[in-house]
């Protein structure tokens, strides 16, 4: 059985930065690919950032590009998610997903992954 927990998330003041942890468990394939999400109550789920586990190739949605940075270790099977001069629209519940393997088309849509963590919540304040 496959799990994925994230952690991090907390209250922040706007401007500071926080980083976000998923710990995967149970995995027996050895490569996947890693995403995290977000989304904000009442809209569709939005795709930040995705790794591949065994690659070095790290794809980001164009409107974080700069300010998020996702990077791994495999050693304690667990990827991470920095967030850096962090604005009330950051303000979500934040998502990690595993696609077993490691395909990487379609990789923005929630559909494409076969597992997910029950979130972590970020509120940003002004």
């Amino acid at each position: 059985q496959v799990q994925l927990v994230e952690s991090g998330g907390g209250l922040v003041q706007a401007g500071e930065s926080l980083t976000l942890a998923c710990v995967a468990s149970g995995l027996t394939f050895s490569s996947a690919v890693m995403g995290w999400f977000r989304q904000v109550s009442g809209k569709e789920r939005e795709f930040l950032a995705a790794i591949g586990w065994k690659t070095r190739v790290t794809y980001y949605e164009d409107s974080v590009k700069g300010r998020f940075t996702l990077t791994k270790d495999n050693a304690r099977t667990t990827t991470y998610l920095h967030i850096s001069a962090l604005k009330p629209d950051d303000t979500a519940i934040y998502y990690c997903a595993a696609i077993l393997g490691e395909t990487w088309s379609l990789i923005r849509g929630p559909t494409q992954y076969d597992y997910w963590g029950r979130g972590t919540q970020v509120t940003v304040s002004s």
